[in-house]
């Protein structure tokens, strides 16, 4: 007895550390730790610095220059007169600060101021002039309502929502999964009960016959019947033994990026099979998944993408004509400071205004590339419709499956009952003498069998709600997941 109740204490020493999981600390633990939703999180991140890049198509660009110029030219005879030779210095400041509007306006902010001294044909030179203004170029047609900055501003946009339905579909397809492999934790662990008890049943009814043949009232043929239901029912466990690890280790890759860590912890799920009813309506259903499912919203943002080239390439099938005008003031004088104080007092004016236009005699590329576009619309837009009518598909099927689970809960709960009483009946007869060996130990199989059967149609049920909530994408709000937080 010492030595058992060593070894007893040896197990427990030795037992992994349990951890009590509810559905729920799964779920939160998956959000944060899954490898598949870690990767996908930085999708919306990437397209946002995408996006970011986009608008550097604003940017105004700074340009600033300057220069000094020499130039001696010898003196000569011109009409029979001395031409004295010339010798100038000048230097020359420019400066620019020029960029493209949202509403496709390009401008320039335009300064300069050059210098110029030194002698000319015997006359001193010393001159300051310059200038400051503001030029404009206003498209009235082509690139009026969209052009490429715009394009890749949208098209940057709406890829941002495109990955954040991505992300969406990863977050139900993952959290799915967590409740699936919970419920199947579950059940394997209810089902290593359910084995246990069967060679429980097999063991006793094993040692019972052993004392029938031992007083005469059995034959010992019946033992060995007795022994190979035993036999069986052991192996039978050991296997249930290996599907509930199987299914422990398939939770935790859900649920952690550390297996090391979590590898010697035991997950206890706190909730049992408890199936409990939910009254369905497929067009309740329907509404749901025309909405939610990220893959549809995809789908749609796909065809407003291609929306987008489209209203891009036909704006390109109209002509160049451009408004252009510039205002500023100009000024000179000896000294630097005379051309600037004149420029500051505004009263040089200059100004001008105008337009241009630009006509492609063939537009050949243009027109091609609308064609083309339209024809992908046309495209995506079939590909929409058929994915429309797949997710109606798809939930009408879930949802007969739920259904059809649901009754199976309340018909295998029925067989369990009856498969209990009869093995209880078979049980006082085979006491008496009116039964056999074979017949009680088909009826103890009968009861395993329809004890698994019965939780094995629970977890079904409750998978399969979980499977119409992913078919409708209403995962995340089933389980209270708020993306935008997470």
């Amino acid at each position: 007895m010492l030595a058992g109740m060593v070894s007893a204490a040896a197990a427990q020493t030795n037992a992994p550390a349990a951890r009590p999981m509810s559905l729920e600390d799964c779920i939160s633990e998956a959000l944060q730790h899954n490898f598949d939703v870690r990767v996908e999180r930085i999708e919306p991140i990437k397209s946002q610095i995408s996006l970011d890049a986009a608008y550097a198509g604003y940017d105004p660009t700074l340009s600033v220059s300057g220069n000094h110029a020499f130039n001696e030219s010898g003196g000569g005879y011109s009409g029979g007169l001395v031409v004295p030779p010339s010798i100038t210095d000048a230097n020359n400041f420019n400066s620019t600060l020029g960029g493209t509007l949202p509403t496709g306006t390009q401008y320039s902010l335009n300064g300069n101021i050059d210098e110029a001294y030194g002698a000319n044909n015997n006359q001193p030179l010393d001159t300051t002039s310059g200038g400051f203004g503001v030029s404009l170029d206003q498209p009235l047609l082509k690139n009026l309502w969209t052009d490429s900055t715009r394009l890749s501003i949208s098209a940057a946009k709406n890829q941002v929502k495109y990955t954040f339905q991505g992300m969406r579909q990863q977050l139900i397809t993952t959290i799915s999964a967590v409740e699936n492999a919970y419920y199947e934790l579950i059940y394997a662990r209810e089902n290593l009960v359910v084995e246990q008890e069967a060679l429980n049943l097999a063991q006793t009814q094993l040692d019972q016959d052993r004392q029938r043949v031992s007083v005469g009232s059995l034959a010992p043929l019946d033992v060995q019947q007795d022994e190979s239901q035993v036999a069986q029912s052991r192996a039978n466990l050991i296997a249930a033994q290996y599907t509930l690890d199987s299914d422990e280790n398939a939770l935790k890759n859900l649920i952690t990026d550390d297996y090391v860590t979590w590898h010697a912890l035991e997950l206890k799920p706190t909730a049992k099979l408890e199936a409990v009813r939910q009254f369905l309506d497929l067009q309740d259903s329907w509404s749901k998944g025309m909405v939610s499912r990220p893959d549809l919203v995809q789908a749609k943002l796909t065809l407003a993408q291609q929306g987008i080239q489209l209203k891009y390439d036909y704006n390109q099938l109209f002509p160049q004509l451009d408004l252009v005008a510039s205002y500023g003031f100009n000024g000179s004088g000896k000294e630097y400071s005379d051309a600037l104080g004149q420029m500051n007092e505004g009263n040089r004016p200059y100004y001008t205004y105008g337009g241009k236009l630009s006509i492609p005699l063939d537009n050949l590329a243009a027109r091609s590339s609308l064609k083309s576009d339209k024809a992908v619309e046309r495209q995506d837009l079939l590909k929409l419709k058929q994915l429309e009518q797949n997710v109606m598909v798809e939930i009408d099927n879930a949802v007969k499956q739920a259904q059809s689970y649901w009754e199976s809960v309340d018909a295998t709960k029925q067989a369990r009952v009856y498969a209990e009483a009869a093995l209880d009946a078979e049980q006082m007869k085979y006491k008496v003498g009116k039964s056999t060996t074979f017949t009680v130990l088909q009826l103890q199989n009968n009861l395993t069998s329809a004890r698994s059967s019965e939780i094995r149609a629970q977890a079904n049920y409750l998978e399969s709600l979980t499977a119409l909530a992913q078919q409708e994408g209403t995962t995340l709000e089933r389980r209270h997941v708020d993306v935008s937080g997470k």
